[in-house]
């Protein structure tokens, strides 16, 4: 065949795309009217991990997974803006890291509220103003984020999913790097920098922001001034990127969490996350755990906090692979809360397999 005939045949199969498409869509639109009179999510993460597993299953080829699924991550966010627009909170403003996932997430067609910090997201989400939130919960190089775990302690969100996203950090800036007496970003990307930072700045001051896209505005700002964030921040706020990928490990991954006021039903593959608090005791955590591997629950994250309210007692934030309704879980969970003060499910979410 032709160029030009191959070119036709392209644009007869768009317009057969484009009327199915809209056949799907009108389908969404009658869900959405049964969902508000039965009541139902408009987001639903099994739902969604169930859409993507069917999608892959079905490619043949050529077109590779990652292309198929990015492309119904839009349809589905169109669906949601048919049914009834989402709104997502986020720690922003826009440019940062957690809008970059927010909108790999959940696409183009949701609304975004960007918010000054991470507990404000939890209060957002908790008071029914944002119908989710997306919250950094831990980095592959800088480790578990202390705001959002102390936001945990206090607060009654649900997980309902994950989201995985590879980091790449850039000094951002419009001044050589022998002019720049102060740097602006979160102290996380600042650990995740340490040894690139120190090995080419002797002098300038390094100072601790909110956010990366919140550092990239006052870099913006400010005389004799940089920010380490990411090219989108720069764009956004009118910076050149002076030096890229400056993050001491290569594979650095930020795991974020969705926080909802509902966690999601089981999918096959997912994990729950817990909070639990022991007493100042020898052995009380190790009790605790001895529960876990008993009932061959495998744990994938652990992290400690102090507690604020008590000399040396401690919560603990962990994940482990498995559902609440799982029978072993619940066992698990019924045991391991008598060596416990307190232990709290935060919610059960599938599993991310792959970055975004």
């Amino acid at each position: 065949m032709s160029l030009e005939e191959l070119r036709k045949q392209i644009d007869e199969l768009d317009h057969q795309l484009v009327e199915l498409l809209n056949e799907r869509a009108r389908v969404v639109e009658e869900i959405g009217k049964l969902k508000s009179k039965i009541g139902g999510q408009v987001y639903a993460p099994d739902r969604e991990k169930e859409v993507f597993s069917r999608i892959t299953k079905a490619n043949e080829g050529p077109l590779p997974d990652k292309c198929l699924t990015a492309i119904w991550r839009e349809l589905m966010s169109g669906s949601f803006a048919l049914e009834r627009p989402l709104r997502i909170a986020y720690l922003g403003p826009g440019g940062s890291f957690s809008h970059t996932a927010a909108m790999l997430k959940f696409g183009q067609s949701v609304e975004y509220h960007p918010l000054a910090d991470i507990r404000s997201i939890f209060d957002e989400v908790s008071k029914g103003h944002c119908d989710l939130g997306l919250v950094p919960i831990e980095n592959t190089t800088g480790g578990g984020v202390i705001e959002t775990l102390d936001a945990f302690i206090d607060s009654d969100v649900k997980v309902c999913a994950e989201v995985l996203m590879a980091i790449h950090h850039s000094l951002l800036g419009n001044y050589s790097l022998e002019e720049i007496e102060k740097i602006y970003s979160k102290p996380e990307v600042f650990a995740q920098c340490r040894n690139w930072l120190s090995a080419t700045f002797k002098e300038a001051q390094t100072v601790a922001v909110a956010s990366t896209a919140k550092a990239a505005q006052m870099a913006a700002a400010e005389p004799n001034t940089a920010a380490i964030g990411s090219s989108v921040a720069a764009e956004l706020y009118g910076l050149k990127v002076i030096c890229e990928n400056i993050e001491d490990i290569t594979n650095n991954i930020t795991r974020f969490l969705v926080v909802s006021r509902e966690d999601a039903k089981p999918t096959g593959e997912d994990k729950t996350a817990v909070l639990f608090s022991t007493a100042h005791k020898a052995g009380a955590l190790a009790d605790v755990l001895e529960v876990f591997k008993r009932y061959d629950i495998n744990l994938t994250n652990i992290e400690s906090r102090p507690s604020k309210k008590r000399e040396w007692e401690y919560y603990f934030f962990v994940d482990f692979v498995g559902h609440k309704t799982d029978e072993q879980v619940q066992k698990g969970l019924e045991e391991g809360r008598k060596h416990c003060l307190q232990l709290s499910i935060l919610g059960s979410f599938p599993r991310a397999t792959e970055l975004l």
